[in-house]
């Protein structure tokens, strides 16, 4: 049984004013293909929303990484854009909001596991984010894209470097220090391995006497941000 699309506004935190507009964003083609009676009328699908959301995410993304990163070239910065915008990125975000149970699909479609396709959850995702932005502007998408997909490693899933530099676990942990009154971070360089074109770094972060935690990196940044992600969690469990 599909799924009431209200409890998808209470987990993306949004409420369509239009709930039409939201309706649209889940109707994959094949049902739209099953309902429609007059074979010259448009499709009332998502592939349109589908299209302009592609293109909405990609300058939120980017935006929020210029912002984030003012030191970066352009070459790193469409590292993390590409691996943001991926279909293995964008699926895991749809997966959480558990898109899939709130499609609209035909009896075929269905009956092959539709709900559970990469495919038609990156393009529902894609779809919901341009139905947000026609129903309320940019500043809801701009937090949902924050919210889902740049901070989407803190979800609980295990964290890809590209993941771990954009979620900035340094800082993180640096804030939570603050807050605690506890001493600043401490990272250190424990060990360097390997050729020079494939090293492996180990880093220790450490705050304080009883607060610390090494981790192995491709880069000595990924290392650090693998080590602070142990120690936050430390201090969160405290």
């Amino acid at each position: 049984m599909r799924a009431d699309p209200a409890s998808l506004e209470r987990k993306i935190n949004y409420h369509f004013s239009d709930a039409g507009m939201l309706g649209r964003a889940l109707i994959h083609s094949s049902h739209a293909h099953e309902v429609r009676r007059d074979p010259e009328a448009p499709l009332r699908d998502n592939e349109q929303l589908e299209f302009l959301g592609d293109s909405i995410l990609g300058f939120l993304v980017s935006e929020a990484l210029v912002a984030r990163f003012p030191s970066y070239r352009e070459g790193e910065l469409s590292r993390l854009k590409a691996h943001l915008v991926s279909a293995a990125h964008l699926h895991g975000a749809a997966r959480r909001l558990e898109l899939g149970s709130y499609l609209e699909l035909g009896r075929s479609e269905e009956m092959s596991g539709g709900r559970l396709k990469k495919t038609l959850l990156v393009d529902a995702l894609e779809a919901l984010i341009a139905a947000m932005y026609l129903d309320g502007g940019i500043e809801p998408v701009r937090r949902f894209v924050a919210t889902h997909i740049l901070d989407a490693s803190s979800a609980g899933e295990e964290a890809s470097d590209a993941d771990l530099e954009i979620t900035n676990f340094k800082s993180a942990l640096q804030e939570l220090a603050q807050s605690r009154k506890l001493p600043q971070p401490r990272y250190t360089i424990i060990q360097e391995r390997g050729p020079e074109h494939a090293k492996t770094f180990t880093v220790e972060a450490r705050v304080g006497k009883d607060w610390a935690a090494q981790a192995e990196g491709r880069t000595k940044k990924i290392a650090a941000q693998r080590a602070a992600r142990t120690v936050y969690e430390q201090l969160r469990a405290e």
